[in-house]
């Protein structure tokens, strides 16, 4: 199973994420981890991220998709994986496409968490008061900044999904459970069809 889940910052992809990984016995790809895995392994593109970030610079599309090859090549993915906040932009989603290609595979789905923002910023403000805003980024400020960085550059790439037929959203305002559960619907039905 090769998925990919879209959505805004609060969302619930990284909770979801962790149960599709434990169900399906597959990994959940985060770029942030194959970064500093591949930086720590000490790996050609390791090493050449790593002097990227040094810099302070961003890290290019090319070296994150070579990193996410070289991620994908490991045993533990065979079977499949689950890329959480990947890809962010159409370029990314096209060399995603690529590389695939390149090993004969595809993706099995792409679902979009949908939620309301203010309800989203809601439910945040409400955690925070239950957990003494523990997270630093439980701040509804914090949030509408990411939500608009979302809607500038992510969103678009749920648009390039949706315009190839590619796209099932999911109502993330409902319940964990819920959300599963049609997460689990879809993924019953889902073909290599990406």
């Amino acid at each position: 199973m090769r998925l990919i889940l879209l959505g805004p910052p609060g969302a619930g992809k990284g909770t979801q994420a962790e149960r599709l990984a434990a169900r399906w016995g597959i990994p959940q790809l985060s770029t942030g981890d194959m970064l500093r895995s591949a930086v720590a392994a000490g790996t050609a593109i390791g090493r050449r991220a790593e002097e990227i970030m040094k810099r302070g610079d961003l890290v290019p599309d090319d070296v994150i998709i070579e990193v996410i090859g070289e991620r994908m090549d490991k045993p533990d993915a065979a079977r499949g994986f689950i890329l959480d906040g990947f890809p962010r932009t159409i370029g990314q989603a096209e060399a995603l496409k690529r590389l695939l290609e390149k090993r004969g595979l595809s993706l099995n789905a792409v679902i979009e968490l949908v939620v309301d923002e203010d309800a989203l910023v809601a439910r945040i403000e409400k955690r925070a008061k239950e957990t003494g805003g523990a997270r630093a980024d439980d701040n509804p400020e914090t949030v509408r900044r990411r939500l608009q960085v979302y809607r500038a550059q992510t969103a678009p790439v749920a648009d390039y999904y949706r315009s190839r037929g590619a796209l099932t959203t999911v109502d993330g305002m409902a319940s964990i459970e819920l959300v599963s559960k049609a997460i689990d619907g879809i993924l019953a039905k889902s073909t290599e069809r990406v």
